[in-house]
């Protein structure tokens, strides 16, 4: 649009245009541009897919931390349960000892000792409730909750089942989808490049609108003027053909086939080392399912262990030292059982996040 506020003077004549404008209005629409339309349109979906595999690669790992902080908060618990155990069998040890030492049937120095022990899981204890406060707080932090909220896990027992196929495929991996994409982008940016070298043909139509009078003289007499009231409708195809760019638009073409080729290998590249994340994974997977089949066979020897020990030391067939590590093995073999256990869980979520499985 166009607004005329003052007159002009053309070689000693005034051209009177005051208060005349001119407004148009255009529409432009391109018929062949080089690939470059569809390039862009196809940039823009890239893009969005893009988008979607960058937000599952975070959410995957939102509830990879999830489960770790969820497990190591749930085997910490577990082991203050046992140690709460532990500490109710010295009760009772120091109890019937403080009976035999009165009836001179034990020593001070055995009720020493037990006390001695007492301390020690009193101490380990209260080192395993600071560690279930920091695990509490870790796993309020990864979930999003105040640092004061109670937590208590829906699970009481910890139930380990192995997968039913452990695969090394990674094609559901967000990380390769993204660098599969990278490529996509990188292709559909040669087209773009090349465009810039192709003919390009378009056409526009348009209306413009013309109002106002033209007088034009030199003070003495008006040679002519000229009243204008209308509207005119246009049409216009062009073609625009680039002849010479010193050969600038054949260095950009062959730029961005190095960068496709950069990212072929980048993705080659990636893509082994994913597989070898997979194969670590798979590996702990395994030995950890395995491991919790030789803590259970230790808790039960552990066990057994203990309750031959507490029946000699009741009849005096063993001495105090032996019923005490009977009980610091027992204790040490559910320990390791609680470790296996948790350590397979944390496992598990992660072989599923390095194969793209978690959120599925």
């Amino acid at each position: 649009a166009m607004y005329m506020v003052e007159d002009a003077d053309m070689m000693d004549t005034k051209l009177s245009m005051k208060g005349t404008y001119l407004a148009g209005v255009s529409l432009t629409q391109p018929l062949y541009a080089g690939g470059r339309i569809r390039a862009a349109n196809r940039l823009g979906k890239i893009g969005m897919e893009s988008a979607k595999e960058s937000e599952r690669k975070e959410r995957m790992q939102v509830i990879a931390d999830a489960d770790n902080a969820y497990w190591s908060y749930v085997a910490v618990l577990k082991k203050v349960e046992l140690l709460e155990s532990y500490a109710q069998q010295m009760d009772t040890l120091f109890a019937q000892t403080e009976k035999s030492v009165s009836a001179e049937m034990a020593t001070s120095n055995d009720l020493l000792r037990i006390e001695t022990k007492r301390s020690e899981i009193t101490y380990q204890l209260q080192k395993a409730k600071n560690g279930a406060e920091l695990c509490r707080l870790a796993l309020c932090s990864v979930t999003g909750l105040d640092f004061g909220t109670g937590i208590s896990p829906a699970d009481s027992e910890i139930s380990v089942a192995m997968p039913e196929s452990l695969t090394d495929d990674i094609s559901q991996r967000p990380e390769l989808i993204l660098l599969q994409k990278q490529i996509e982008a990188r292709e559909e940016q040669v087209k773009m490049a090349r465009a810039d070298i192709l003919p390009t043909i378009g056409l526009s139509a348009g209306y413009i609108k013309m109002k106002g009078v033209f007088d034009a003289g030199n003070g003495v007499m008006a040679p002519f003027t000229n009243t204008m009231n209308d509207g005119y409708t246009t049409a216009l195809a062009t073609v625009s053909i680039p002849i010479f760019h010193w050969g600038e638009g054949r260095k950009k073409v062959k730029q961005a086939r190095i960068d496709v080729d950069n990212a072929r290998l980048e993705m080659e590249e990636n893509s082994r080392l994913m597989k070898i994340e997979v194969r670590q994974a798979i590996q702990n997977v395994t030995d950890s399912h395995n491991m919790i089949s030789t803590a259970e066979l230790g808790m039960r020897q552990a066990d057994e262990n203990l309750r031959v020990m507490h029946r000699k030391y009741d009849v005096q067939m063993c001495t105090l030292t032996d019923l005490l590590d009977a009980q610091s093995q027992w204790q040490q073999a559910r320990s390791n059982y609680i470790e296996a256990q948790s350590q397979f869980k944390i496992y598990e979520s992660e072989y599923y996040r390095v194969t793209g499985q978690l959120d599925l």
